[in-house]
């Protein structure tokens, strides 16, 4: 495919535009022209990006290669008084949405709530995204791809996007100014305008990350705790596991212990985990779930909060996104699923009969207990690897 962009404009001979031509030797700016030799014709690709600096042609690029109506564009498309969970393909399924929200690494749940025009600069451009993914266009062009947002939320969501877009059939082009983004999107092709070459395929790596894991307690939690997606204090009774890039905190997780039912055997000990959360600006990138099956792992091995003993973990929670990646992984097994809280009246008198509870003359009774919510909540416990899931 070869794409010609020709450009052209009047000449101005005003004061100040001649003494520009005469100061910079600048005869004439009235042409811009540009020949972009593209070779994806057969279509055998899926994520292409033209890039180079602004003013180089890429917007006229990206609307020749399958005309401007591929163009993507969030003005008109978002209503000012509809969450965005409402905006997003009104047509399709609740999950569809929330799963695509989920893949472009736009997992804090409050934000689901609000409408476009109150989102910060970030979450609007992986609300694009997500739209995108959810709406599946056969064909979209995406222009000023990353430019609004830092350079960390800008990688992270080229990867998360990409990983996204090659799950759908259709093909995308991206147009965007930054060339630190490649070794996160691993494009199909690549066209630079300031050089004028084509390449076919990326085979750049993309970059590790390394995450420092250390355990302590809660005092942390409220730089988490507004991106969790329910409103929960610490966790009782237990610890925390942070996880740190470059030194900065990204992702957290608290872990208990309970006592377990054994039957025949008697009793024994179980690891519990739960406020599983990741930063905003690493949502997408993969760290959570391996992190969560790595803290969960030194729990089996006798590394984990009670070193010396091996416990199997047990998580719970009602992010769909969460509850389908955790089925997916074949260390995991789902254990229970409730579509609403346990029933309170059950829960008072359970309270009140305990060896603590009011019920032996140390004050009135309670008359409500835990649950009684309409949170669907799922349970899984970590198995770990084993021969059947280990791939060989």
């Amino acid at each position: 495919m070869r794409v010609e962009i020709h450009h052209r404009c009047d000449d101005f001979n005003t004061y100040r535009a001649a003494r520009v031509k005469s100061l910079f030797n600048a005869e004439d700016g009235t042409r811009f022209d540009h020949t972009a030799d593209l070779d994806i014709d057969d279509g055998n690709w899926k994520i292409g990006i033209v890039v180079g600096p602004s003013g180089s042609g890429k917007t006229s690029i990206g609307s020749r290669i399958w005309g401007p109506e591929h163009l993507y564009t969030p003005d008109g498309r978002w209503p000012d008084n509809a969450p965005i969970v409402d905006a997003i393909a009104p047509g399709g399924s609740f999950d569809a949405v929330t799963a695509a929200l989920g893949q472009v690494g736009l997992g804090d749940v409050p934000s689901w709530l609000r409408p476009y025009r109150v989102l910060s600069n970030g979450e609007r451009f992986r609300a694009d995204l997500a739209r995108i993914i959810a709406e599946t266009p056969d064909r979209v062009v995406v222009d000023e791809f990353t430019s609004v947002v830092d350079r960390q939320i800008a990688r992270v969501g080229a990867q998360a996007f990409a990983k996204a877009w090659r799950r759908t059939p259709g093909q995308a082009v991206l147009l965007s100014c930054h060339y630190d983004i490649l070794d996160w999107l691993q494009p199909d092709w690549v066209y630079d305008t300031s050089t004028r070459t084509f390449t076919r395929g990326w085979v750049q790596r993309r970059p590790p990350v390394t995450v420092e894991i250390r355990q302590g307690g809660w005092e942390l939690w409220p730089l988490f705790e507004p991106h969790h997606y329910l409103k929960a204090g610490p966790m009782p009774a237990s610890s925390c596991y942070i996880g740190l890039i470059d030194g900065e905190p990204v992702v957290h997780l608290g872990v208990g212990t309970m006592a377990v039912n054994l039957g025949k055997h008697g009793t024994g000990i179980e690891a519990r985990a739960c406020r599983l959360v990741v930063m905003p600006e690493w949502q997408g990138a993969g760290v959570g779930m391996k992190f969560l099956n790595y803290v969960c792992e030194l729990q089996r091995q006798g590394e984990g909060r009670l070193p010396g003993n091996r416990m199997t973990t047990v998580f719970h929670t009602s992010h769909p996104q969460l509850c389908a990646a955790l089925r997916r992984d074949p260390k995991w097994r789902q254990v229970s699923a409730s579509l609403y809280g346990g029933h309170k009246g059950k829960s008072a008198k359970a309270i009140n009969a305990g060896p603590s509870g009011r019920g032996h003359g140390k004050g009135q009774p309670v008359r409500s207990g835990y649950g009684g919510h309409f949170r669907a909540v799922q349970g899984f416990r970590y198995v770990g690897p084993t021969k059947e899931n280990t791939p060989r």
